[in-house]
């Protein structure tokens, strides 16, 4: 570094020393001491010798010194000048006949003068001295000149007194001198002084063995023949200090986790103190928990020791605490307690507490035993006895101080039983229950898990409330109150020949194919698959209902009544015959074999049965018979007559009836139709003719109802021959051949623009028509009357036309005919 710092001050000379004229040449300050200056130039050609002239500074007319060299000469020096004096100093070329040929000059200065030797050396730290100097006038800066015993130095460059020199050797002897420098150059170096650096720290390091000690190494320094050591804790005033020869140092009697500063330094053979190290920390071991509790917990349904602890004094920084087990289990904390886990039951740990800091573990405390919960016993056996109580039992249980028993029942009830000293306990079971029952073992540390449930169901109630009724001849349905713990019901009834049984879930069976007027036992019994079955319910007697009727015989006395017989064969029962139909039920009751149905009505289908009846119900009804009555005959018949030679008969409802034969009967003949309609259409028919009506009505089955209704008279006969004739006047007489003389017969003549009627007595055979509108086309209709004064309406019709002469009527044309529209 000194060297750098030379060569930069040489290079600024250089530059800042430099001239030239215009010709040329150049001049510069190459080296200088208080007494001469060393200058340099450049050649320049033809040049046969250089001379430099030197004149105060301001003053140049006034030279002061003068040198001459040869042509080959570049650097040349001045003598004999003052110290820390300014200068102008002027270098000429000159030729043969020493005319300048060029010339260049610049200003400078002599160095300052040699300086006094340095007069303080002090010891900074192991690499540093303070150098102590007085300043000399006209000194830009100063350069320190340090050599070692092997010759090697250097030169720092300083600005004044006092000067720090660093970067040496730790315990070596130098040689300082000071040089003072200004834009002359640099003096001659002081007088040389001797200087020693002292010892190097000591680079400590620290550990805690124990609670209460420190043991401080540090690796030998050369030429050390001694070590001192400070010791001082965080937040005391006072501080403890050891000399030790060795390397090491244990300091003993500290307070456990508390933070202590140390730094030392070393002596050499000289006496000297050497450097002081850096402070560096050690904290003691913590010191060893106390108050150490055990209890069990659960977590997340695992199993576990809790262990906490306390620490009677204030420690520095964090402390971590690991909890042992010797059944290889741990667990960590930072502050407080923390769980061991998992574990089982029965078991015994031997637990101890190390608190940990920075320093290493403290002592753990001293084991203690501790003895997790017992294991849930086992084995459980229950006893029933006649009386409702039940005893359970179950083994014993290591570490176990004592039980208490949980009985739990199907409805909810719960009980319990504590012992210390038995393995078993007693307890009153109902009927119909299913018991849940469990047993905990407790010692200090608390309760046994759950373990093995006994599941146990006691015997299912006997039923209450049993019903038997019958409900048919063959069956009976028996109905009870659902007992408690029945899960299936064996329901059977016995007679002195039989028994029948029917097994159902549900608090109702029915028995069937029972023989019927029987007396049977009958009883229900609950049963669980567990438990089994309650044989032990009472039986109830119930007689079946009677037996059927048999043998059903019908006899017809009259279109009204019916006789019924069948066979009987009950103990005691009244019958009951019923006939039903047409919507109604006709019955008889006796208690023998035989009654009559009275009131039957026509056009009906009855069935006809037979049902017994006890006090214990009603037997199956027997076989019916079935009875069908004659037809009904319709309450109205009516003939009408749609053509002179047809008829029309309609009649009403005829209840039963199926088909009918109808006939029209006269002297002059006859007609008939047989059908299943309502109504008839008869040809064949004579007008004028009185005729009897009869009605033959049939059943389904061929029963016969003969109806006989009143006469039918057929219409007149329509006259024949008829024919139209023009009258005086504006009149038309109508003539006809008519079938008798008895009816009286009207004439219609119907126009497009007037019509006219007119009316003949009995007998006559003609019509006189008046004031007839000519021109137009007559329908012209002749019918007889009948008695109520109407006219026949199938009388056929002539078309005429009638045509006018002038006013009055001309030609009459007949047109043709047709029946009536």
């Amino acid at each position: 570094m000194g060297t750098m710092k030379r060569l930069v001050v040489f290079v600024l000379l250089s530059i800042c020393l430099k001239a030239a004229d215009s010709s040329g040449i150049e001049v510069s300050i190459f080296s200088g001491t208080e007494r001469s200056t060393l200058l340099r130039w450049t050649r320049y050609p033809g040049a046969s010798s250089y001379q430099i002239i030197v004149t105060l500074r301001g003053s140049p007319g006034s030279p002061i010194a003068f040198a001459s060299f040869g042509p080959n000469t570049v650097l040349g020096s001045v003598n004999s000048l003052s110290p820390n004096t300014q200068y102008t100093f002027t270098v000429n070329a000159l030729d043969d006949s020493l005319n300048t040929l060029s010339s260049a000059a610049l200003d400078s200065s002599t160095t300052p003068e040699m300086m006094d030797p340095i007069h303080t050396v002090k010891e900074k730290d192991s690499e540093t001295l303070i150098a102590e100097f007085t300043s000399v006038s006209g000194a830009n800066y100063y350069i320190i000149r340090v050599q070692n015993n092997n010759g090697v130095f250097r030169e720092d460059t300083v600005s004044s007194s006092p000067a720090v020199i660093d970067n040496l050797t730790p315990y070596t002897e130098y040689s300082l001198s000071v040089i003072a420098v200004n834009e002359g150059g640099r003096n001659q170096p002081s007088a040389p002084v001797t200087a020693k650096t002292i010892l190097p720290p000591p680079v400590l390091s620290a550990s805690s063995p124990s609670n209460d000690s420190i043991t401080v190494s540090w690796p030998p320094i050369a030429h050390a023949v001694q070590y001192s050591l400070t010791v001082y804790k965080l937040g005391s005033s006072s501080n403890m200090k050891y000399n030790t020869s060795n390397t090491n140092l244990t300091v003993s009697g500290l307070d456990a986790g508390s933070i202590y500063y140390i730094k030392g330094f070393a002596w050499d053979m000289e006496g000297r103190q050497g450097e002081k190290s850096l402070y560096i920390n050690q904290t003691t071991r913590p010191p060893t928990p106390s108050s150490v509790n055990f209890t069990m917990v659960m977590t997340n349904g695992v199993a576990g020791i809790f262990v906490s602890w306390e620490l009677d004094q204030e420690v520095h920084g964090p402390i971590e605490y690991l909890v042992m087990s010797d059944q290889n289990l741990t667990c960590n904390a930072t502050i407080g307690p923390c769980i061991l886990s998992r574990v089982g039951c029965g078991e015994v740990h031997r637990i101890e507490v190390t608190s940990w800091n920075s320093a290493g573990p403290g002592s753990p405390t001293n084991p203690a035993t501790f003895i997790t919960y017992p294991c849930p016993p086992d084995s459980l056996t229950l006893e029933e006895s006649p009386d409702e109580n039940c005893t359970l039992s179950w083994d014993t249980v290591a570490y176990a101080d004592s039980y208490q028993a949980f009985i739990k029942r199907g409805d909810g009830g719960e009980e319990t039983c504590n012992t210390t000293t038995n393995n078993n306990c007693t307890f009153h079971c109902q009927c119909g229950y299913t018991y849940l029952m469990f047993v905990l073992a407790f010692n200090h540390a608390g309760s046994s898990p759950q373990g093995e449930v006994l599941n146990y169901t006691t015997l299912p109630c006997c039923p209450e409330g049993v019903s038997v009724s019958v409900v048919s001849a063959d069956t009976l349905e028996i109905m009870w109150e659902a007992s408690r713990g029945a899960e299936l019901y064996e329901t059977w009834a016995a007679d002195s020949s039989e028994v029948i049984r029917c097994n159902d879930t549900a608090p109702v069976c029915a028995l069937s194919d029972l023989s019927c007027d029987s007396s049977y036992s009958v009883r229900v019994t609950p049963c669980n698959e567990i438990s089994g079955c309650n044989r032990a319910c009472k039986a109830h007697t119930k007689d079946t209902a009677p037996c059927t009727p048999t043998n059903l015989m019908l006899n017809r006395l009259n279109s009204s009544t019916v006789g019924v017989s069948w066979t009987a064969n009950n103990r005691a029962a009244n019958y009951t015959v019923s006939a039903v139909g047409d919507g109604d039920i006709l019955t008889c009751t006796t208690s023998g074999n035989s009654c009559d149905i009275t009131g039957l009505n026509c056009g009906s289908t009855y069935e006809i049965g037979v049902i017994a009846t006890s006090a214990d119900g009603q037997s199956l009804p027997s076989f019916t018979e079935i009875l069908e009555t004659e037809p009904c005959c319709p309450l109205s018949l009516t003939v009408d007559q749609v053509t002179q030679a047809m008829t029309n008969v309609t009649w009403s409802h005829a209840k039963g009836a199926h088909s009918f034969i109808v006939s029209l009967t006269s002297p002059r003949g006859h007609a008939r139709c047989h059908t299943k309609d309502s109504h008839c259409l008869m040809g064949c028919i004579t007008c004028g003719t009185n005729y009897t009506v009869t009605m033959e009505a049939y059943s389904h089955s061929g029963r016969l109802s003969n109806c006989t209704h009143h006469g039918f008279s057929s219409s007149a006969c329509c006259p024949s021959g008829v024919k139209l004739y023009r009258m005086a006047g504006n009149s038309l007489r109508v003539l006809w051949r008519s079938a008798g003389s008895s009816h009286s017969y009207v004439t219609e003549m119907l126009g497009s623009a007037n019509n006219y009627t007119c009316t003949a007595s009995p007998g006559e055979s003609s019509c006189d028509v008046s004031n007839i509108t000519c021109g137009g086309v007559y329908k012209v209709v002749v019918a007889p009357l009948t008695a109520d004064g109407s006219k026949v309406q199938f009388c056929p019709q002539r078309y005429y036309s009638v045509s006018c002469t002038g006013n009055n009527i001309g030609t009459v044309i007949y047109r043709g005919k047709r029946s009536v529209d």
